[in-house]
């Protein structure tokens, strides 16, 4: 079974949900898994405050969880124009998967949740990519033929999926932002599956 990961940080469950539904949209495509993990709050205090297990909702992620799935999905609220702090703090300690190579040729994709409609949607996405280049990912983002980019009110972009959450952080998800995010899972799973077919198939050499 080939597994996509879905790696994100959720601070009021905006993210947590369409991290749902992106799992869902991979789910859909035959012979594909979801792998859903969250990371922990930073602390400005100290490193070690949370527990190694979280009291709701998927695993926290572990190196391993990168190395072991054939896609990475990221996630995060925007804080500022750019991901939490929670998940780069993940990102930065992945080093050694980057002198390794770990994570060189697989798909990768991003989504983000902002509390105003302008609030920094497209540069967090593009802060969510920079790091998955440097590892040598291949980037995906939503063509203009899922046609709730053309048509939707709140969140979406070719980047990636995007919610428009609200001042208060409890706008629920449109039926635009859901299917942009469930067209993201079926993308990069399909991607993820032709891409690692055609490496099992021999090079015909002439």
């Amino acid at each position: 079974m080939i597994e996509i990961l879905i790696l994100y940080y959720s601070r009021h469950g905006s993210v947590a949900e369409m991290a749902r539904y992106v799992a869902r949209g991979v789910e859909e495509v035959a012979g594909v898994a979801a792998r859903l993990r969250t990371v922990p709050e930073v602390s400005p205090v100290c490193e070690a405050v949370a527990d190694s297990i979280p009291a709701e909702g998927p695993p926290y992620a572990e190196p391993r969880d990168l190395e072991e799935c054939a896609g990475l999905v990221l996630g995060s609220p925007t804080h500022f124009g750019n991901m939490a702090a929670s998940l780069k703090y993940f990102i930065d300690r992945t080093s050694p998967l980057w002198l390794s190579g770990a994570l060189i040729g697989k798909p990768a994709a991003v989504f983000t949740s902002t509390a105003s409609l302008h609030g920094g949607q497209e540069t967090t996405l593009l802060s969510m990519m920079m790091p998955l280049l440097h590892h040598g990912m291949m980037l995906m983002g939503l063509p203009y033929s899922e046609k709730e980019l053309l048509s939707t009110q709140g969140g979406g972009t070719p980047y990636g999926p995007t919610h428009h959450a609200g001042a208060d952080g409890n706008l629920p998800l449109s039926d635009d932002e859901k299917r942009l995010c469930q067209a993201l899972g079926r993308r990069i799973a399909s991607a993820t599956q032709a891409l690692l077919a055609a490496h099992a198939i021999p090079s015909v050499r002439s």
